[in-house]
């Protein structure tokens, strides 16, 4: 098993009229994300916004994990669905996820 870190991206494509509350993922989202997933291994999490909203990318956030062990015990632990159903508060995108290993 790899030993290198890990980042997970997690990424929410929409439209200008696509629903994401950026004040709620900022303030209450990422906190119950590193409270949920800090004990499997998660470092940091932050999000990024474009500065213009248009269609495309809405919303990249960027969790840093130790490594891939524990990247995948906290995608599938007993918090994971207390993460995913904090989602539909504030967006109605369903999000997409890419993994990169840092060298």
């Amino acid at each position: 098993m790899n030993h290198l870190p890990v980042t997970l991206y997690v990424t929410y494509h929409g439209d200008p009229q696509s629903r994401f509350d950026r004040d709620y993922y900022v303030s209450e989202h990422l906190p119950l994300v590193m409270k949920a997933w800090h004990q499997h291994g998660l470092l940091s999490a932050i999000a990024f916004f474009p500065a213009v909203r248009q269609a495309g990318t809405l919303a990249i956030c960027e969790c840093r994990f130790r490594d891939e062990k524990t990247m995948e015990s906290a995608l599938s632990s007993p918090e994971m669905p207390e993460v995913m159903a904090d989602v539909a508060r504030f967006t109605d995108i369903t999000p997409a996820r890419a993994r990169a290993i840092d060298l």
